[in-house]
């Protein structure tokens, strides 16, 4: 019995392996064979296939490629408009005086007359000369000048828009320091006036940096409105 039941089992197992293999050599084949059994109409619909399938990929890739290329110009023009509306804002805030300044210039001292009291006229000629000189932004005794600033006299001396200016005048002036430099002291200039008619004392110093710190409110307009409002 032992004999038999042993060779019953060899038998057993060798089947089982004979039925393993036979089963793994048909998946293979299967497996490697497939399109060997296919007919040329089939082969041709499944390469046409094939094809058209890539070219949809590819296509998809040129309108992804296309829109990512979209976006990247898009981000480059916003942020360089982000960019000229950031140095419009600070150009126009500056030449406004609603922001400080600072940059090369002069910084001009005017002593009190010793002949005369210096006036109002004198010291907007001034001003003028320095901004057909050039000059971007000046400040006088704290107070901002803007292109609506006046100089006037009054009983108690000076005032520039509204605000009231004692001796010693201190003018500080962003711009070319050297033609700032030769725009106060030029011969018979308005530097030689303060000195000879007034009997004032005027020193022009140059800088390579001037602080203008003195700043104004945005005006409130009652009746003019930005164009589309």
């Amino acid at each position: 019995k032992s004999t038999r039941a042993r060779l019953y089992s060899s038998v057993l197992v060798t089947v089982l392996c004979a039925l393993l293999g036979f089963g793994y050599a048909i998946q293979l084949n299967n497996s490697t064979s497939t399109y060997e059994t296919m007919s040329e109409d089939e082969l041709t619909k499944l390469i046409s296939e094939t094809n058209a399938q890539a070219q949809k990929l590819e296509q998809r890739k040129s309108e992804l490629t296309s829109q990512l290329n979209s976006l990247k110009d898009t981000a480059d023009k916003n942020a360089k408009a982000a960019e000229i509306a950031k140095q419009n804002a600070e150009s126009n805030g500056i030449l406004s005086g609603r922001l400080p300044a600072s940059g090369e210039g002069v910084v001009i001292k005017i002593s009190r007359g010793t002949k005369q009291s210096i006036d109002a006229s004198i010291l907007f000629t001034l001003l003028e000369e320095l901004r057909n000189s050039g000059a971007e932004v000046i400040e006088i005794n704290d107070v901002r000048v803007i292109t609506s600033t006046y100089i006037s006299d009054t009983d108690d001396g000076l005032e520039c828009d509204g605000i009231s200016l004692k001796a010693p005048y201190v003018i500080s002036a962003i711009g070319d320091r050297n033609n700032l430099q030769n725009a106060v002291n030029l011969a018979g200039g308005v530097g030689s006036r303060l000195k000879v008619k007034y009997g004032a004392s005027v020193s022009v110093k140059p800088s390579d940096n001037v602080q203008i710190n003195a700043i104004r409110k945005a005006p409130q307009y009652t009746y003019a409105h930005v164009v589309g409002q």
